[in-house]
């Protein structure tokens, strides 16, 4: 199975076109951009096939990250593999950045339960343990800082993501919510499409809000 990859729910616009049955990626594209990933997110696609050697008839499956992430890159993300899903007449798969996340951990250190903790700013933490097989152990939530320090506290594994500092005090070195795009297309193949379509994971609301305060009503 040919799996076509997107991940825009961060800072990266990254693709990759992974065959299942030869567990191997043939091609990926990757750029950290920050903001503007519907501006770059067809010309990343385009660079993966180029180097898998691959047109998007090939591709058996769409992956996408749902998030939690940045809201306007998850929609982007989304829709992209939706769209390429319904042109293609196959599947699309969703997962979690926390579930990335941890099973990029687990490639490191491949033994015990890792908690997923990404930094959602506001004084609150998007949270998600996992056992060492992988599987969830709780659902996606966001927490306040206080309540995911003493969640923290009391679990017995790995912790992993841009929130880790805030969860444990002998922390040192450079903790970010990046992640391998290999990672979610080797959980995409995984999946299972009887899920249904992708949805977006947001746990709360967009931080940028409509001014309020019109004088006169704006049509919507």
């Amino acid at each position: 199975m040919i799996i076509l990859a997107l991940d825009t729910a961060g800072v990266d616009c990254a693709a990759a076109v992974y065959d299942s049955g030869r567990d191997t990626v043939l091609g990926e594209a990757s750029d950290m951009i920050g903001k503007g990933h519907a501006e770059h997110l067809i010309g990343i696609v385009d660079r993966a096939l180029d180097q898998a050697g691959l047109a998007l008839s090939h591709i058996d499956r769409l992956a996408v990250t749902i998030g939690p992430g940045s809201f306007t890159g998850i929609r982007v993300g989304v829709a992209a593999a939706r769209g390429f899903a319904l042109s293609l007449n196959v599947p699309a798969v969703g997962v979690t950045t926390l579930q990335v996340m941890a099973s990029a951990q687990r490639d490191k250190t491949p033994h015990g339960a890792v908690l997923a903790a990404m930094d959602a700013k506001r004084d609150e933490i998007y949270l998600q343990s996992f056992a060492a097989d992988g599987s969830p152990l709780d659902t996606p939530q966001a927490v306040s800082v206080a309540e995911a320090q003493v969640f923290a506290a009391g679990f017995d594994g790995e912790i992993t993501g841009s929130a880790t500092p805030l969860l444990k005090a002998d922390t040192f070195g450079d903790h970010t919510n990046r992640y391998p795009i290999s990672v979610v297309a080797r959980l995409g193949a995984a999946a299972s499409p009887d899920a249904g379509k992708p949805k977006p994971l947001y746990l709360r609301g967009p931080d940028a809000k409509p001014q309020a305060g019109y004088a006169i009503a704006r049509r919507v």
